[in-house]
């Protein structure tokens, strides 16, 4: 994780899966790809615009749960991501935050963009959530175990240094009986 923005590989992927997977960030809690991002996977003629165009006839279709509009800070946090120096020069970057999508509303979007490519292509945007989430579950599952090793190692060391003072209360004990003898 960097500058509250996840990014997702796995090296035993090819080529173009791993781009799908790397585009994958989490924000707000949730996994979602950009729609400039989207734009480009599913070669739309006009980018953005294309997307934006096929969204606003089928707004009902995407609730918040599936697609949101990034705040400033949130885009730029995956801008310096992307890119370690950022320099924000007026014109260079979009004056509109992008639209993220969930993993449901890229679905969603292929069913309204129906072209070859969006189906195809929506397939390995699928793949690259599934893999993703398989990848936070083995985190997750890994943590707890080492959770569970600290806190059973917790334990034992609390043990051994109450048997440690007790040793040393004897040996206290021991001297003063010693000394009055």
């Amino acid at each position: 994780m960097k500058n509250g923005i996840i990014l997702f590989e796995d090296e035993n992927k090819s080529k173009n899966e791993e781009v799908v997977e790397n585009l994958i960030y989490e924000v707000r809690g949730k996994q979602v790809m950009l729609d400039s991002d989207l734009a480009r996977l599913y070669e739309c003629a006009n980018g953005t615009k294309t997307i934006n165009l096929a969204v606003k006839r089928h707004i009902n279709r995407f609730p918040e749960r599936y697609m949101f509009r990034l705040t400033r800070e949130e885009y730029y946090k995956i801008l310096r991501f992307q890119s370690e120096t950022l320099e924000l020069k007026q014109g260079e970057y979009s004056k509109y935050s992008p639209y993220a999508f969930t993993e449901q509303g890229g679905a969603m979007l292929a069913t309204i963009l129906r072209t070859k490519v969006a189906e195809e292509v929506s397939i390995r945007i699928m793949d690259a959530f599934v893999t993703m989430r398989k990848y936070i579950s083995s985190n997750l599952l890994e943590q707890k175990y080492i959770n569970n090793l600290v806190l059973e190692d917790h334990v034992k060391i609390k043990t051994l240094e109450d048997s440690f003072k007790k040793i040393e209360e004897k040996r206290k004990v021991s001297k003063i009986i010693q000394i009055d003898n």
